[in-house]
């Protein structure tokens, strides 16, 4: 090779490096990556061994019986919650919050006490008000919902989704966080999203500043039934477009602004997204552009329906054989949600996901405020401004940007000032701010408004 060939090589060479490079502009911060490592596939399975020795789940399953039923599940699950908070050193609290449920006709057919064990790990920040919510059911259910008393194992729907709520409460609770975090385990969900609604009723009328939820239901298998699917590197998240209570001139707003891709649920959805596959390997967080599956609801549903940001994850292939099925074998089909049909690997790595969110939301600022977008003349820049988050602090900001057919954010751009012009036209792109800690956290994105609205 001669030596221009070798000099043109080699700046081929450095020019592709320094590409990378420049586009590796987000990296994984040491005190969430330990945590992720932290994360067992052991403890899991041993949770959902646990959850299916109570026999049944059923919210109306007996709730006196020391070792089966509904009752003992959640007295374990806030036995396993006290257990961590002795770590917390006193910032992790637990409780059993009940209701009584009267017979309505539908899926409750006697006075049923209901059961949400949540467990609180109260922030450093006395001036941080926001909660980060994770949630997965307790209950399950056999072929008939209305059966309380017949064994369900229920071992990925949802028991599922309250192991990866526990794993991240061990975890978490050695940890200090400016913002609370709350991990809880809800009842009802089979009989029509009860506790849920219990709690997001609660949650809206106590004004809590609920800014994500994080709602996991059958979350640990990775093969489907009929097509015979499998596949452990990828997890569905569902976000709604918009909130319901987008009426009247929040509406019109949106369809003046052109965001009705861009409502708090998938703003959230496009964040754990980025933040999921930052840090867990070999799995990628598939956005699905509806609140649930198809005329299917799940517990992400009432915040959803009293516009806070909610999402659900699911696994991305569903094996209705191993779902609201009672354990049996028909022409050589084994039903039954059982733990032998699970994937515990899978499930570490979706539980992964949602400790990195949660972390990452929670170790960032505040978002900015008042993100405004001049649009007094007619120009090819987009010129941006914003102030200071309510709390929390802030090393600087990203601007994020992407096409209008874009599901996620293409590029982003740091600043420590509080505003920033870019030639990128707003005709063309949509742009959004997040506040960024010292450790490189970043807050849920704010979508400017026009200056002067």
């Amino acid at each position: 090779m001669t030596d221009m060939k070798k000099l043109t090589a080699s700046l081929l060479l450095l020019t592709a490096f320094t590409m990378m490079q420049a586009q590796t502009t987000i990296n994984r911060d040491p005190q969430i990556a330990k945590m992720v490592t932290e994360v067992s596939k052991d403890s899991l399975e041993s949770y959902i061994r646990k959850m299916v020795s109570f026999g049944t789940r059923s919210t109306l399953s007996t709730q006196t019986d020391p070792g089966r039923g509904i009752g003992a599940a959640r007295v374990w699950v806030l036995s396993r919650f006290n257990e961590f908070a002795k770590q917390s050193g006193g910032r992790l609290t637990a409780f059993i919050d009940t209701v009584t449920l009267q017979p309505d006709g539908r899926r409750v057919d006697k006075p049923t006490l209901l059961g949400n064990v949540v467990a609180t790990l109260k922030g450093t920040d006395p001036n941080d008000n926001r909660i980060f919510l994770i949630s997965g059911h307790l209950d399950n259910m056999r072929s008939n919902v209305m059966d309380g008393t017949g064994d369900a194992p229920g071992a990925n729907d949802d028991a599922s989704g309250v192991a990866a709520v526990l794993e991240c409460a061990r975890i978490m609770s050695q940890r200090n966080f400016p913002a609370t975090i709350i991990f809880v385990a809800v009842s009802g969900e089979e009989q029509g999203l009860l506790g849920a609604n219990y709690m997001a009723d609660k949650a809206k009328k106590g004004n809590w500043n609920i800014e994500a939820v994080l709602n996991n239901d059958i979350m640990g298998s990775n093969n489907s039934n009929e097509t015979n699917v499998i596949n452990n590197t990828k997890i569905r998240v569902f976000s709604e477009a918009f909130s319901v209570l987008d009426t009247g001139k929040a509406a019109l707003n949106i369809r003046n602004l052109g965001l009705e891709n861009d409502g708090k649920a998938r703003q959230l959805a496009r964040y754990v997204k980025e933040i999921g596959e930052r840090y867990v390997d070999n799995l990628e967080v598939v956005m699905v552009y509806r609140n649930d599956r198809f005329l299917r609801g799940g517990d992400h549903t009432p915040y959803v329906q009293r516009g806070y940001a909610a999402v659900r994850f699911t696994e991305m292939n569903e094996n209705y054989t191993h779902q609201h099925q009672d354990v049996r074998s028909e022409n050589g089909i084994a039903y039954g949600d059982l733990p032998e049909y699970m994937d515990f690997e899978y499930l570490r790595k979706n539980t992964c996901m949602n400790l990195s969110n949660l972390a990452n939301l929670a170790k960032a600022p505040q978002m900015p405020r008042e993100v405004k977008v001049e649009t007094k003349k007619l120009t090819n820049y987009t010129n941006l401004s914003w102030q200071v988050p309510a709390a929390g602090k802030v090393k600087g900001y990203y601007v994020v940007i992407r096409e209008t057919t874009s599901a996620v954010w293409q590029k982003k751009f740091y600043t420590t000032e509080l505003k920033m012009d870019l030639p990128y036209s707003k005709d063309n792109y949509f742009f959004a701010v997040q506040s960024v800690s010292d450790d490189g956290n970043e807050s849920l994105p704010v979508i400017p408004v026009p200056a002067g609205r």
